[in-house]
């Protein structure tokens, strides 16, 4: 067995009487990709939010990685900001040694445009600038909310590049996505969410059901 990098322990979530995520559990081992799937509402976002540590679970706990990347669904940078501001500054609250020369490495891989207002960016630049921005910290897990709904082929093809590299040095990998391609091709593992439980976990060859199910 892999080691476990990232562990939530019965991690639930309420918001007054709304149960939005239920009590649940899910390991994330080194080496491994998990794909959540479910319809919108189902407690994909709220799970991922509380094992990235942006949102803090109303019973339960996260054990593991301090190391953790964070990809939310909306923007997590300064508009006003260019992409190599961006950089520099979170690179710096990272404590990174040299901020200046991490900037232009996730810049050059991600091919953003270096001097432009971050809220001047293309739907799909801004979404590539999200993902190098939890590359800052070299993490060993990286959650992901929905990385490519807004870009095309060859940017989503360039994202699960650098996502299948840090899984191949060693790190574990959890996105929620609507794609079927992808969770096919990227993922080892498959939680289906439905209502805030947990409807079926297994391979990715086994979910089809699972899902028809939820969807319903």
């Amino acid at each position: 067995m892999s080691d476990v990098l990232l562990r939530a322990v019965g991690v639930s979530r309420r918001y007054g009487e709304l149960e939005a995520l239920a009590p649940t559990g899910l390991e994330l081992r080194a080496g491994e990709t998990v794909a959540l799937v479910g319809p919108n509402g189902a407690g994909k976002s709220t799970l991922l939010s509380i094992l990235a540590g942006a949102l803090e679970p109303s019973a339960g706990r996260v054990e593991g990685s301090e190391r953790t990347g964070w990809v939310p669904q909306r923007p997590a940078h300064y508009a006003r900001l260019t992409s190599r501001e961006n950089l520099e500054l979170f690179a710096r609250l990272e404590g990174t040694k040299d901020p200046a020369a991490a900037a232009m490495r996730l810049l050059e891989r991600f091919s953003l445009p270096p001097d432009k207002p971050s809220g001047e960016l293309s739907v799909g630049n801004r979404q590539r600038l999200n993902v190098a921005l939890s590359l800052l910290g070299d993490p060993r897990v990286l959650i992901l909310d929905e990385p490519t709904a807004s870009l095309d082929p060859g940017q989503r093809r360039r994202v699960w590049e650098v996502v299948n590299d840090l899984r191949g040095e060693g790190g574990a990998v959890c996105f929620a996505t609507q794609n079927v391609e992808e969770i096919g091709q990227h993922s080892d593992r498959v939680l289906v969410l439905e209502g805030g439980r947990v409807v079926y976990e297994g391979e990715p060859a086994g979910y089809a059901e699972a899902a028809e199910e939820a969807f319903r």
